[in-house]
């Protein structure tokens, strides 16, 4: 198995997440549809932290797919952190990948990918990928990203 500590070092952001009250359900764990609001909460934190993509222009987008698995439960006495990072590039989309983890024991909770296709919402078709913003997640990210062509 691999350390999740080494693991974490191969994503580019790492986000604090607070889990609310309202984010546990009866069995006393965060319910499950709520790992997709901290995969968002991430995302965001991504756009905020790569210099040069502020424009929303540059980042509009619809989210086509979203995945996570689930590996431990989480309680209201956890402390999470959400790590982040672009995994590959399509013609008109982009993929994220997330490690979600408690941080004080860096015991894994969820793993999620989600594909993001930036999207004309007048003409309501995809369109390319800006090269800008590619080159800005690259150079955010440190490594060449891999196409998925």
């Amino acid at each position: 198995m691999v350390n999740s500590e080494a693991k974490a070092d191969a994503y580019s952001l790492a986000v604090p997440i607070e889990i609310r009250f309202r984010d546990i359900d009866g069995m006393g764990h965060v319910n499950n549809a709520v790992y997709l609001t901290y995969f968002e909460n991430a995302r965001i934190a991504y756009w905020r932290a790569v210099p040069g993509v502020r424009s929303r222009r540059n980042l509009d987008y619809i989210l086509a797919r979203a995945e996570c698995d689930f590996r431990s439960p989480v309680t209201l006495d956890d402390r999470l952190v959400c790590h982040i990072r672009v995994a590959s590039f399509g013609r008109t989309s982009f993929a994220f990948e997330y490690l979600l983890r408690d941080g004080p024991t860096g015991r894994v909770v969820a793993e999620g990918r989600t594909v993001q296709v930036m999207y004309d919402c007048a003409a309501r078709r995809a369109e390319p990928l800006d090269p800008g913003v590619k080159a800005a997640i690259e150079q955010f990210e440190g490594r060449a990203i891999p196409s998925r062509t």
